[in-house]
């Protein structure tokens, strides 16, 4: 019986406990930076840049003027789809060129999956144990899930930093940076991989601990027919 015992798989191993605390970082990080406005970001101390700050969804402008028609500035912070702002919608092409739209597609994708996984880490770290039948299955469901997240979301970065500063796009890119919301995308996208890959190890460790388990078992029930013998 003591054998047994001792054998009984704790809740979660290391790796698993591990992977909670950066799940946890990862979240808070990928959320900000889909959320705030500063991927590109254009240097404070040039008094007659255009771009102040650029992000997926809201885009801040100190004067540009309307690369059509040559009429008019935007002014000021707005929702991409804003749908008050007389004219905005017609450079909405101009603001979301083909490397955005890949962008926020991806990063979206990313964002989901980091929702989907504090779902499934929740559920691991309050109700499910390893002598609950579906355990192993909702770690598995997890680590796949933060997975495809985390490519996603290297897509989105590399994308984003490979053809977001070029020329011939925002005016004065020669003052503009990659700002602190794409640098929290960039450690939230490596963080949300390294947590896929404690959660395999965690399946791994907990699949053994299974099997020594099984074997334990199997052993302790052998023996008083040995001994009857």
């Amino acid at each position: 019986m003591g054998d047994y015992q001792e054998d009984k798989p704790k809740k979660r191993s290391l790796a698993g406990n591990v992977a909670i605390g950066l799940f946890v970082v990862a979240f808070v990080t990928i959320t900000v930076a889909f959320c705030t406005p500063s991927w590109l970001v254009s240097d404070y101390r040039i008094t007659g840049a255009k771009l102040d700050r650029f992000g997926l969804w809201v885009h801040c402008f100190r004067s540009l003027q309307n690369p059509y028609t040559k009429d008019g500035f935007f002014v000021g912070c707005r929702w991409l789809y804003d749908p008050f702002t007389t004219g905005y919608d017609k450079i909405r092409g101009y603001l979301m060129p083909d490397f955005i739209i890949v962008t926020q597609i991806f990063f979206t994708l990313c964002f989901i999956s980091v929702l989907l996984g504090a779902i499934i880490t929740l559920i691991y770290f309050l109700c499910f144990g390893p002598d609950q039948k579906q355990f192993l299955l909702l770690i598995k469901l997890n680590a796949f899930i933060l997975l495809a997240g985390g490519i996603s979301g290297a897509i989105a970065v590399i994308v984003f930093a490979s053809l977001a500063n070029q020329n011939r796009w925002m005016p004065g890119h020669e003052n503009n940076f990659f700002g602190w919301s794409f640098a929290l995308a960039c450690i939230g996208v490596v963080l949300v991989l390294v947590t896929s890959t404690l959660f395999f190890v965690d399946l791994h460790v907990q699949k053994r601990k299974r099997r020594l388990l099984a074997e334990s078992q199997s052993r302790f029930e052998m023996e008083p027919e040995h001994k009857g013998w």
